[in-house]
């Protein structure tokens, strides 16, 4: 029987309930369901997984719901290295690579069944279907997935009693883990690799990215027109505003929407997103639609909120705009993967020389890393269904590689003048300006995912003043 609330207002089931609850359901097993257009990408992927670790099974679980409160849980989100090997996006899920004798490994995914409408947990549990909405059968399951599928219930048991050399990917399935002898390093292995999968993206991924930035670009466009709203109350409008773009056209947001206005431009991850909208000061918008296959657009706009720069606020903007160009132009296959980060940060270095906020020349600031104290962070990432994405990647296969066509990254150079930095004129101080740009990495360059934006500072001023309201 399921278990009750300490403080539920019914202190039990009586028997002619749970025999009222048990009778009178249709059969709703879905036979037209079909292979899910992933489902060949995710073949793909599983079979390179399983090159590099030959003779060793290998677990990677999809996760857990996660308690907000009591027993409110958040939305859950899988795992994101079992969503790009299955496309699935359950919960309580595993995904097993068993060893071949004769080489390779077969796949199988460990799913939560349905509910039986045999006992009263179907209609009781806490998170049973008539609570939380109806589950794929097992069936339905390997028809999508294109994989067979056994009760998860029974994984714990069946990992444990097995012999043969085993890597669970750690911190997602705390019960999963327990069943399973392992060695943290070796596990640890198992995670770089599938990061290091996600570096090259395939043409579906691409096409998802292209479907996430189009939303943001969308969703820019929202917020813009909706500025004046945010005047009258606070960032919290434009944060509604873009995540209503992001429930309609995808999942949701990909990462905390950052709508930071005013001196809150100079914290790189403001989220508390409570903060005045003030004619004259700047807008840092950093947001990004997550699809529903979780794949994410990370991009960023600084806008004048009264719709003009000022000459210092252009002037700010005007450098960095400039730091994002010099770092677009270094992205194309075969570059070193910190080239567009070097040529961002030296020119961001050169103009913080001219302006005397730092002691040149400009090539030693850089070599010292003097820019920093304003620049703050590094110019880009990889992206895809993380914002960070394959952040567990092996240096020498990311910061320390080299780029390849299928590759997304985002170059995002900034400048942030904190508001009580007295090395700097007080006009300077509370400013704040990030560009930020989806990219992929093509045969012969690269292109801008998130060009449906403006990025010079005219461009932005034209923009809004046809778009705002």
């Amino acid at each position: 029987m399921a278990k009750g609330r300490k403080n539920g207002l019914y202190a039990g089931i009586s028997a002619e309930l749970s025999a009222l609850m048990r009778t009178g359901w249709a059969d709703t097993e879905r036979h037209d369901l079909t292979p899910d257009e992933q489902a060949p990408y995710a073949a793909r992927r599983r079979a390179a997984l399983s090159a590099r670790f030959p003779g060793e099974r290998l677990v990677i679980p999809s996760g857990n719901l996660k308690a907000r409160s009591n027993d409110d849980t958040y939305p859950f989100r899988p795992y994101s290295g079992y969503v790009h090997l299955t496309g699935d996006q359950a919960r309580d899920c595993a995904l097993v690579l068993e060893p071949r004798a004769d080489g390779g490994h077969d796949a199988y995914c460990y799913q939560l069944p349905r509910d039986s409408r045999e006992d009263d947990e179907f209609w009781s549990g806490y998170h049973a279907e008539l609570w939380m909405g109806r589950r794929r059968s097992l069936a339905e399951s390997e028809r999508v997935l294109g994989l067979p599928c056994r009760d998860v219930r029974t994984a714990a048991q069946d990992l444990a009693a097995a012999t043969v050399p085993t890597r669970i990917v750690r911190g997602v399935d705390p019960a999963l883990e327990a069943a399973v002898s392992t060695d943290e390093e070796r596990d640890a292995d198992l995670e770089e690799a599938l990061s290091e999968l996600r570096l090259v993206k395939d043409a579906w991924e691409i096409g998802e990215l292209r479907k996430a930035v189009d939303s943001t670009v969308r969703g820019f466009a929202d917020a813009v027109a909706e500025l004046s709203r945010a005047v009258d109350t606070s960032e919290r409008w434009i944060e509604g505003t873009f995540f209503r773009r992001a429930r309609l056209e995808g999942n949701s947001v990909g990462y905390g929407s950052i709508c930071a206005a005013g001196e809150h431009a100079t914290i790189m991850h403001w989220t508390d997103n409570d903060g005045p909208v003030r004619p004259g000061d700047l807008l840092l918008f950093d947001a990004g639609v997550e699809t529903n296959s979780l794949y994410t657009a990370d991009v960023t706009r600084t806008l004048p909120i009264s719709g003009t720069f000022t000459p210092v606020q252009r002037e700010v903007y005007d450098a960095v705009y400039e730091a994002q160009e010099a770092g677009m132009a270094a992205v194309k296959p075969g570059a070193a993967y910190r080239d567009f980060h070097e040529a961002a940060q030296r020119h961001l270095a050169a103009r913080l020389v001219e302006w005397g906020f730092i002691e040149g020349p400009a090539e030693r600031a850089y070599e010292l890393g003097l820019q920093r104290r304003f620049t703050m962070a590094g110019t880009g990432h990889m992206l895809g269904l993380d914002v960070h994405d394959c952040a567990q990647a092996r240096n020498e296969e990311y910061v320390d590689g080299v780029l390849e066509p299928g590759m997304v990254l985002t170059v995002e150079p900034g400048l942030y003048f904190q508001p009580d930095d007295l090395t700097v004129p007080e006009e300077w101080r509370g400013i704040g300006v990030r560009i930020e740009d989806d990219l992929l990495v093509t045969e012969d360059g690269h292109e801008n995912l998130s060009a449906g934006l403006p990025r010079s500072s005219d461009e932005v001023e034209a923009w809004m003043a046809r778009h705002a309201g």
